[in-house]
């Protein structure tokens, strides 16, 4: 017996015939739907008094009738979001509407999201007869042309149709074509960046502008091919698809325009999110914390980074480890097992657990030969200088500077991830002890803040902190907050603090005036070496003498 999919609750055995009778129609190549199939549907929707519709593939075959309710219908799982690259489904929709309104929302996000061939609207009349024939179809992104498909004005019923074979073909020679001139070469293809912003703050939508810039930055310096950006102003996140369903519906249709296959959304996920918005999209979803765990992973060079990274991404995966998957169900038992045993979700549970206790064991054993290498410093009475500031503020450009430490040093987010020790020789003669830390960013992943909090023991044991600003951002004040919060956190508030204003090179001759007349700052371009002298001097005002010299060969 053919299967009806959808609404089918209180169908009569009638109803349910006229239905199954639709499966016997056949639709030829050259048009998109024929009279009997129309016939066909009118009357089961008479008879059922809701939406029915037919999934025809291009074969002529009726591969699905749906029954829905009075204003819509549910497509039945047809598969992911794309079937092929560069094509369509090979299956168009045909259905009908009870009160002659226009293509819904819902059916242009079924053609977009579903890479349907077509979708066409019988428009009844009040007599339940076929009054007109509308249909879209997807089209390649234009100048002329905003929206992903195209939409043809209502035709009176019985008009001639256009050569439904020959119109996919051009359309999929079209896409073809666009796809071949867009060489992606990012792990995770095309992406669009999702931020929500809380409308009722001050300047929201240029605060929403200035966040998404720095998620560019990352998702940039992870990688990722950035295809488009989307900010939505709103009281408060939605609980389950973070921005509204309607814009949702938006990305997903920009997101196949573009042939972007990621969102990555500016702010971290919970797990029943996640899990939603990649259901209802069918496209990959990453969150603000993966992204910074992606970039942290990818640039850690030491085996304590190294170490700390998988640590803090075992925290981040456990609580996901929760979600359902039909393919960890099965059951798993031994000899002398009570019960039918574990689950394989469980499995990877505990073992990621166990994992995690071994790595805060290693992690520990680490963190006391640090402590020892910092016990050795200060038996030699070196005073410690410390560079802390938001990340790419120019910290490691710096060190280079002051030090001539070779380290690499890019323009970029998170170049440096493990601490450096360096000598400095001051200009009254005396060495110090400067140490580079890992750059602060907003909303740091609370488990990779707490994986690398003891990289920061490094600022704790410091006599003077430098607190490294680029004064060329135009959000260096909130870049300031930031430190300071993280620098309170740690108990370092109190701490001797100096702070530079770094990349001068960048400001204008106006701006190196207001900055300069900063009490308690210095001015520098780590690129202009003229321009450290005053930093040296204050330094040298600001920390205790050393009273003898000491190896520091284990420094490098």
């Amino acid at each position: 017996m053919p299967e009806i999919f959808g609404n089918k609750s209180g169908l009569s055995p009638s109803s349910l015939k006229a239905l199954e009778r639709i499966y016997r129609r056949r639709v030829p190549n050259d048009r998109i739907v024929t009279h009997e199939l129309v016939r066909s549907l009118v009357d089961a929707s008479n008879e059922t008094k809701r939406q029915v519709g037919a999934l025809v593939h291009r074969s002529g075959e009726v591969d699905c009738v749906i029954v829905g309710h009075a204003t819509g219908l549910l497509l039945p799982d047809i598969g992911r979001l794309r079937a092929a690259e560069g094509r369509f489904r090979a299956l168009r929709l045909i259905h009908t509407h009870l009160f002659g309104e226009p293509l819904t929302r819902d059916d242009l996000v079924d053609l977009t999201r579903l890479r349907l061939d077509l979708v066409a609207a019988i428009a009844l009349t009040p007599e339940g007869e076929p009054r007109s024939l509308t249909w879209a179809y997807n089209v390649p992104s234009r100048e002329d042309h905003v929206l992903p498909y195209e939409i043809v004005a209502p035709q009176p019923y019985g008009k001639e149709q256009p050569h439904f074979g020959e119109l996919i073909a051009s359309l999929e020679t079209e896409f073809g074509q666009l796809r071949r001139t867009r060489l992606v070469r990012a792990k995770d293809g095309r992406a669009i960046l999702v931020h929500v912003a809380d409308k009722r703050r001050p300047s929201a939508l240029n605060r929403a502008k200035a966040e998404l810039s720095e998620l560019l930055s990352l998702a940039q310096t992870a990688g990722v091919e950035v295809a488009d950006s989307v900010i939505q102003l709103r009281d408060k996140p939605d609980p389950r698809w973070v921005v509204g369903r309607g814009k949702l519906d938006e990305i997903v249709m920009r997101a196949i325009d573009l042939d972007a296959e990621t969102l990555v959304f500016d702010c971290e996920l919970s797990p029943s999110q996640a899990s939603s918005i990649a259901k209802q999209t069918d496209l990959k979803v990453i969150d603000r914390t993966q992204l910074i765990l992606d970039i942290f992973a990818q640039r850690a060079e030491s085996r304590d980074g190294k170490l700390q990274v998988e640590l803090a991404q075992l925290k981040y995966a456990l609580p996901r480890l929760q979600q359902k998957d039909d393919s960890l169900s099965r059951l798993t038992g031994g000899i002398g097992g009570r019960g039918p045993g574990e689950t394989t979700l469980e499995i990877g549970r505990r073992r990621a657990r166990e994992r995690v206790h071994r790595l805060e064991k290693e992690l520990e054993s680490l963190g006391a030969q640090r402590r020892e290498r910092r016990k050795r410093r200060r038996s030699g009475h070196l005073p410690v200088v410390a560079l802390v500031g938001y990340t790419n503020a120019g910290k490691s450009t710096l060190l280079n500077a002051l030090t001539d430490a070779g380290v690499v040093a890019e323009d970029r987010l998170f170049a440096t991830l493990d601490p450096r020790a360096r000598r400095l020789a001051l200009p009254s003669g005396q060495m110090a002890v400067l140490t580079d830390t890992v750059g602060l960013i907003r909303r740091m992943p609370k488990d990779l803040f707490a994986a690398f909090r003891a990289t920061f023991e490094e600022a704790a044991d410091a006599d003077l902190i430098l607190e490294v600003i680029d004064a060329a951002d135009p959000e260096y004040e909130e870049h300031v907050t930031t430190t300071e919060e993280v620098l309170g956190e740690l108990e370092l508030a109190t701490k001797p603090r100096l702070r530079i204003f770094n990349k001068a090179d960048r400001l204008s001759d106006e701006q190196r005036a207001a900055f300069g007349n900063e009490t308690g700052s210095v001015l520098v371009s780590a690129l202009d070496p003229k321009s450290l002298d005053p930093l040296l001097a204050e330094i040298v005002h600001r920390v205790p003498s050393s009273k003898e010299d000491t190896d520091l060969a284990e420094l490098a």
